[in-house]
């Protein structure tokens, strides 16, 4: 089994700041890319930033230059720091990884997601 644990939402002001972070615990052979994407009431979840094990990052445009995406590959571990936050970035934020597990020998590749966790930005 493998869980995704997410931590770091809350309420902050405009122009403040936040760090989520999302740890990967259990049966883990390797992990490939690892991501945020959030979801606003009434929208589609998207893309907001994406790291892979080698350390390239995308971003969704709206975020670039404020948000940071970085893992800590030894622990399992991606972070998310918003800088700059604006109304507009409310929204549940979860986590999402790209996981091989190995079972007796044998590799299974599966897509993993966090339980969400709220970010509301006040303006």
């Amino acid at each position: 089994q493998v869980q995704l644990v997410e931590s770091g939402g809350g309420l902050v002001q405009a122009g403040g700041s936040l760090r989520l972070s999302c740890a990967a615990s259990g049966s883990i052979f390797s992990i490939n890319a690892m991501g945020w994407y959030r979801q606003a009431p009434g929208e589609q979840r998207e893309l907001v930033a994406r790291v892979t094990s080698g350390g390239t990052t995308n971003y969704a445009d709206s975020v670039k230059g404020r948000f940071t995406i970085s893992r800590d590959n030894a622990k399992n571990t991606v972070y998310l720091q918003m800088n700059s936050l604006k109304p507009e970035d409310t929204a549940v934020y979860y986590c999402n990884a790209d996981i091989i597990r190995k079972i007796t020998g044998t590799k299974y590749r599966d897509d993993y997601w966090g339980q969400g966790t709220q970010v509301t930005v006040s303006s």
